[in-house]
């Protein structure tokens, strides 16, 4: 199935591929959704325009045949960069029989010369989930930028190639980072005007991990030796057991020879992604689960220990203060109390 598009910003993209799919478009103040109709498979595409000249579109669906997005416009395209999380998608410039194949925890940043357009390629039945940040340069060009200071030098030109002079391509080692942003983009703490501020900050805050990601990648010193796709699965995989078990006090050992590796480099891939240790990043998520039942559940100090996994409350509460500043007693205490003025506002 081929599905083309002809127009630019993100949301005008979107209207593009929904009328292609023959589907529905959702709006939702600004943030537009394409349900996948399930006769072509399941999933959605999501996205949104900012006046900064930023766009971002979220692919997350399965097709039921190979799907080709040609962005083929009369003008100069936007400068892309494309992640994936999950499955794997492929890249082509329009006038290039070269197909790049981007698969999990990569990126690629891709600029065309000219008014040359882009294909993306999704694989039949493969659960695939990309994301695009799509800019603008010649509206982005009018933020105050600071004519990108301490930017890469490449990026620098490649921010400022506003008619989009030079084709560039580059693909990037493996990240979590990133993944983890797409997995927050995915929740729906906000609505309105927030959900749009929200996602805003998020397009922002992709952009700096894929410039960070690249810069990395070209210097090379914090990489480690060796840096395998298997080794990030790995990471990820650990990251997300200790998530999903926060009772249990997991031994690194445990967890590396679960994952189907060895401690040492499951360390050095914790210590890559999270700039942690297993264990600080095991500590890290048990304290944000703990600081977030102190915030919205009714459990007290006791129970949230033990639901975390931990036998000592005063440790608990060291470790607490260390990273908050405050005690859980003392946490605990400014909730009941907000929760107390709140209800005494209602009744004046």
């Amino acid at each position: 199935m081929r599905i083309n598009v002809k127009t630019l910003p993100v949301n005008e993209i979107l209207e593009d591929i929904a009328g292609c799919l023959e589907t529905e478009l959702k709006n939702s103040s600004g943030e537009l959704t394409i349900e996948i109709p399930s006769e072509l498979g399941e999933g959605y595409i999501r996205g949104c325009s900012f006046d900064s000249g930023i766009g971002f579109v979220n692919y997350n669906c399965k097709f039921n045949e190979d799907v080709e997005i040609h962005f083929s416009i009369n003008t100069v395209h936007p400068l892309k960069f494309i992640f994936c999380s999950e499955g794997s998608v492929k890249h082509s410039f329009q006038k290039s029989d070269k197909v790049h194949k981007i698969d999990p925890y990569q990126n690629i940043v891709v600029s065309s010369s000219g008014y040359d357009g882009h294909i993306l390629y999704f694989k039949k039945n493969v659960p695939t989930h990309v994301s695009s940040l799509e800019i603008i340069r010649s509206i982005f060009a009018h933020r105050s930028n600071y004519d990108f200071k301490d930017l890469d030098p490449t990026l620098k030109e490649l921010f400022k190639d506003a008619v989009s002079k030079n084709q560039f391509f580059y693909q990037g080692n493996y990240s979590i980072k990133a993944a983890d942003l797409m997995d927050a983009i995915n929740t729906k703490d906000y609505t309105g005007f927030l959900r749009s501020l929200f996602l805003e900050g998020k397009a922002f805050e992709m952009m700096v991990i894929q410039i960070a990601q690249y810069e990395d990648d070209e210097n090379g010193e914090n990489l480690p030796k060796i840096l395998r796709k298997s080794d990030i699965q790995k990471v990820d995989y650990v990251a997300k057991r200790i998530q999903g078990d926060l009772s249990t006090n997991h031994t690194v050992e445990s967890l590396a020879k679960e994952a189907g590796t060895n401690v040492n480099k499951l360390q050095d891939g914790f210590k890559y992604v999270y700039n942690l240790t297993v264990n600080k990043y095991m500590q890290h998520v048990k304290l944000e689960a703990a600081k977030e039942m102190l915030m919205l559940s009714e459990k007290n100090i006791s129970e949230i220990v033990t639901s975390i996994g931990l036998n000592n409350r005063s440790y608990f509460s060291k470790i607490f203060k260390e990273k908050y500043g405050v005690s859980p007693k003392y946490f605990l205490k400014s909730k009941k109390n907000h929760s107390e003025e709140e209800i005494q506002g209602d009744t004046n």
